[in-house]
């Protein structure tokens, strides 16, 4: 009997104790035949630890895939490749979001989601170039047709100037602005910034807008261009001062509001100048003056024998 006493189960006070104290702990036996001996397992502890530990592991795997991936140099195709892989509907949400800019949704943090892209800045500076420099003769050509006196001859510079244009733009202004706030960022500690590949990337989207404007300029109504482009710089205009505010506005007031005020003035600075060089009134050079009949003297009007009679 004393044999069998010995062989029963009994609770070590350890872990009585241990439990005591831990409340979340759980005792696990190893196997029913451990059980029969007394041994017990315990586990301290949550499961948050198991989650830490799992997330420790992603990390570890991330960082190890990380360094077997060869480092790519940015003068090669590899590197540039990146920018470009996005789908449609990532495109077609960062469009969204540019023509319905809202104060409370930064443009970065809720459309570019750190992956910046060029795909689309790049297609979109495109079309904008070809639909202005296509629109700009469209312009002449139902200008001939209402006044035949006009003479249209096709105006192929225009393409090569709307390119050099748009692209100067999308590329120049936004690599000044992110030199600037780098530049204002070592003066103020607490100043955030943008890549210069975001900026970029707010550039180009922004100028999404204008491509629909530009194919209404075709209405032959002044003050109705004048409206449309008006509307199309306040939208693009917000959604540059929106994106630009968290940034922008850790610094001081007067930084703030002149770096803005030029950013806005630049933006009206282009659609301006897009209005008044491919859609201005038609040169002298290019409408035929309407003949003028001249008035004949007396002596041609005479009749030959009136003329003798006079005589």
């Amino acid at each position: 009997m004393a044999a069998v006493d010995e062989l029963a189960f009994h609770e070590f006070e350890e872990a009585t104790n241990l439990l005591a104290e831990t409340p979340d702990a759980a005792t696990t036996s190893q196997s029913d035949a451990l059980t029969s001996r007394g041994h017990v397992a315990v586990i301290v502890g949550s499961g948050i630890g198991y989650g830490a530990e799992e997330m420790e592991e992603e990390g570890d795997k991330i960082l190890l895939l990380q360094e077997e991936k060869p480092q790519v140099r940015f003068w090669t195709f590899d590197y540039y490749q990146s920018f470009f892989d996005v789908d449609t509907s990532q495109v077609l949400d960062r469009i969204k979001g540019s023509l319905l800019p809202h104060p409370g949704r930064n443009f970065v943090r809720h459309h570019l989601r750190n992956r910046p892209d060029l795909y689309g800045p790049f297609w979109i500076c495109a079309t904008l170039a070809f639909v202005l420099a296509v629109t700009g003769n469209l312009t002449l050509v139902l200008a001939q047709r209402r006044d035949p006196s006009i003479h249209y001859s096709p105006q192929f510079h225009k393409v090569t100037i709307a390119g050099i244009t748009i692209y100067c733009y999308a590329w120049l202004v936004p690599l000044a602005l992110w030199g600037f706030l780098r530049w204002r960022q070592g003066t103020r500690e607490r100043m955030g910034l943008y890549t210069f590949l975001e900026t970029v990337c707010v550039y180009g989207y922004s100028l999404f807008v204008f491509i629909p404007t530009v194919v209404l300029w075709l209405i032959p109504v002044e003050w109705l261009q004048w409206l449309f482009g008006a509307l199309a710089l306040a939208l693009s205009a917000a959604g540059l001062v929106f994106t630009l505010w968290p940034v922008v506005g850790e610094d001081t007031r007067l930084v703030a509001a002149a770096l803005l005020a030029t950013v806005v003035l630049l933006h009206a600075l282009l659609a301006l100048g897009c209005k008044l060089y491919f859609f201005q009134p038609l040169p002298l050079e290019h409408v035929i003056p309407a003949p003028q009949a001249t008035p004949l003297s007396p002596s041609v009007l005479l009749p030959t024998s009136a003329q003798s009679v006079t005589t």
